[in-house]
């Protein structure tokens, strides 16, 4: 855990971290996030008989979107140059689990990316969803891998966090 926050300047307001002096470097991020729905919801994607449509085509490209959109919606959050977005889902009975990985040559890393375009595929389903099942919920969010930049590669544990291990 870093012993200060960086968005934080001295007195404590919020500010954008200048990262201007570093190098472009190649950074990768992979997040992960499961939506979980009722079992005919789940049979109802599957089956591509959800009225709205293509309910993972349209997520796939709404995650997409969103990464290469997440400074406008994260405030302190630097505009990247987006150079991939893969966005994948998998059908469990009682979920849909999604991954995105995002990658870049730039100053900064694609961490908010990932979760952003996770986040908003997952809100996709739900919005296309919610006429045949409002209970959805969104859930475990998280980073699962990093790589590039000072701070070096990151990967979560699926067995300190099993919880979180939605065997993508």
């Amino acid at each position: 855990m870093p012993e200060r926050l960086t968005h934080l300047d001295p007195l404590g307001r919020a500010r954008m971290v200048d990262v201007t002096p570093k190098e472009p470097t190649h950074r990768r991020a992979v997040a992960r996030a499961r939506i979980n729905m009722a079992p005919e919801t789940t049979a109802l994607v599957a089956r591509g008989a959800v009225g709205k449509g293509d309910v993972l085509n349209v997520a796939r490209v709404a995650g997409i979107q969103a990464a290469k959109r997440t400074s406008d919606l994260i405030p302190l959050c630097h505009p990247l140059l987006v150079g991939a977005v893969l966005v994948n889902f998998e059908i469990e009975d009682t979920f849909i689990e999604i991954e995105a990985h995002v990658d870049t040559v730039d100053r900064t890393g694609v961490e908010m990316e990932a979760l952003t375009a996770c986040s908003i595929a997952a809100l996709t389903i739900y919005d296309m969803c919610k006429s045949a099942d409002r209970s959805m919920t969104i859930s475990d969010v998280a980073l699962w891998e990093k790589t590039g930049g000072r701070s070096g590669a990151f990967r979560r544990d699926p067995v300190n966090d099993p919880e979180l291990d939605l065997g993508l």
